[in-house]
């Protein structure tokens, strides 16, 4: 019972602070970030010839931490900032103290749940993206292997959070999802051109 009226008390407070439409964009921009970024730092470490994964778990792991730490602390204090500006007017325009009322309580869980939502998903987007570098790390795929399956699972994430969005504005899956795998192909190729320039081979 307890779990039951938790979750229905989350479920009002999203409703009153309407935090649902701001962590789907939080969710597909900060997921769409991580892929993308991973993918560079591991089309560099491929064109500049690392033979290891190690180097290239470590930038993962520690791109991951950066991005959810900063994702998570710059959202929050965004989030804050403009729901305790709402909160001001609303207390103005009612001639009350809102304090630890329902739209105080419903603005604080928008904030933590759109700071932990902006977090989470570019790192969990890069984590996915590098993961065949732990297999490669026990030896059960080759080096060239994992670099391949990092470009597919990028790919992919990127095609998903099209179609994903394609959903919420009940477009056509195909285009959306054609042209976010444009936009990780256009990435990818900027990556190994600017890697080559600066000495890289293939």
């Amino acid at each position: 019972m307890p779990i039951k009226k938790t979750i229905k008390r989350w479920k009002q407070y999203s409703d009153i602070s309407e935090v649902g439409s701001i962590t789907r964009r939080y969710f597909v921009m900060n997921a769409f970030d991580g892929a993308l970024t991973m993918l560079g730092v591991i089309i560099g470490a491929y064109v500049a010839g690392i033979p290891e994964p190690i180097p290239i778990i470590s930038a993962g792991i520690a791109g991951s931490i950066a991005m959810g730490a900063s994702g998570m602390s710059g959202a929050y204090m965004t989030e804050k900032a403009e729901r305790t500006k709402k909160l001001k007017e609303l207390e103005k325009a009612m001639l009350t103290d809102m304090t630890n009322g329902l739209h105080d309580k419903s603005h604080r869980f928008a904030t933590i749940f759109a700071a932990i939502v902006d977090g989470v998903s570019p790192a969990i987007a890069a984590m996915i993206v590098v993961s065949p570098f732990f297999i490669v790390h026990y030896g059960l795929i080759t080096f060239e292997t994992a670099f391949l399956t990092c470009v597919v699972l990028t790919l992919t994430i990127l095609a998903l959070l099209g179609i994903y969005l394609a959903k919420i504005s009940d477009e056509s899956m195909i285009r959306y999802g054609v042209q976010m795998l444009i936009v990780g192909l256009i990435t990818a190729a900027l990556c190994i051109g600017t890697s080559l320039l600066l000495g890289g081979n293939i």
